[in-house]
């Protein structure tokens, strides 16, 4: 019970808490965005296959944080293919397709995946960081990180039905997450941005507006 008193645990615990909110909510904007055009039923069961499969990475790559850590560019190649999602996701959002329920659920599941992997990177290295080597508070933080990312989905799925054009802001939401990913990457962090540290901020709303004026001028210039 020494854990009671000892003011590492608690300030590692309220550090989760904080990361599982901010970094969670990116992981519910994306699967909102990629299940929000579905019928209700298979968007409950893109939400829960998708949130199941964000705490699944979470769990089999908080075992190899360490050696994730060790993989040279592997953050800047998760923030790149990030923000192909984040513009594709943007992209498909006013499009008419015939396309049955089946593929279309098919085609959801699989783009949560995919960013569920990237975007889940950030959060095992923070939540591992955050711990400190300690097995409860990586539990902790895998717990806690179900009912944001169900409940936000949910909620963020809703009020894309009802406010389409809030698409553009979580497309800019996803583009900052991969510019940070980008600028998070050690190799990046020890290798080109030394000395740089304004750009830590600038890169990722760089690729904020990028993803959103690219989307927005590509959309248009397809449907013309």
């Amino acid at each position: 019970m020494s854990w009671v008193t000892d003011p590492a645990f608690w300030f590692g615990f309220f550090n989760i808490i904080i990361i599982d909110i901010i970094l969670s909510g990116d992981n519910a904007v994306m699967i909102g965005m990629a299940a929000h055009r579905l019928p209700e039923k298979q968007r409950k069961k893109a939400i829960v296959l998708g949130a199941g499969a964000a705490v699944l990475l979470r769990a089999t790559l908080t075992a190899i944080a360490a050696y994730l850590l060790n993989i040279p560019l592997l953050m800047t190649v998760g923030g790149i293919l990030l923000l192909g999602i984040a513009v594709r996701l943007l992209l498909d959002n006013d499009k008419e397709t015939n396309v049955d329920i089946g593929d279309s659920l098919k085609s959801a599941i699989k783009t949560i995946i995919v960013a569920d992997v990237v975007m889940s990177l950030d959060n095992v290295l923070a939540v591992a960081g955050a711990s400190h080597g300690n097995v409860f508070l990586v539990l902790f933080g895998l717990a806690l990180s179900i009912p944001i990312i169900m409940w936000g989905s949910n909620l963020i799925a809703r009020l894309l039905d009802r406010l389409p054009w809030l698409v553009y802001v979580g497309a800019a939401i996803l583009g900052f997450t991969g510019g940070q990913l980008i600028v998070e990457d050690p190799f990046i962090q020890n290798q080109v941005l030394i000395g740089m540290d304004v750009l830590n901020y600038v890169i990722p709303l760089v690729m904020a507006v990028m993803v959103v004026v690219g989307g927005y001028a590509w959309k248009h210039k397809t449907a013309a």
